[in-house]
């Protein structure tokens, strides 16, 4: 990967799961949700079958996921704590805007 790509990926997925969140935040009222749902979008990421294998054949579709979690490579680690951050931050970001009297819907 291209170090010019890396940095791309990791503003993109940033920018992107802080707009996620924070619309996602505003219209549901609680300034978490995105940053517990964003574990589970990571394992769709990383996976290669369908969603519905983990309730079919939970037994092997689960190992094979954490097995391919802990075999990224630190490049993917980052670009995808990156998307963390970002729902972290627009987290912080509606808390705040709230404590200010910003009342969003």
């Amino acid at each position: 990967m291209n170090i010019v790509q890396f940095f791309v990926s990791i503003l993109l997925f940033f920018v992107l799961f802080f707009g996620i969140s924070f619309l996602l935040n505003m219209l549901l009222r609680s300034s978490w949700v995105m940053s517990f749902v964003y574990p589970v979008i990571v394992l769709f990421i990383v996976d290669d079958f369908p969603w519905t294998e983990y309730f079919s054949q939970p037994t092997t579709s689960f190992p094979t996921v954490f097995a391919k979690l802990v075999n990224l490579q630190v490049v993917d680690i980052l670009i995808l704590a990156s998307g963390l951050a970002g729902t972290i931050v627009a987290g912080l970001v509606i808390r705040w805007l709230r404590k200010n009297g910003y009342q969003m819907f």
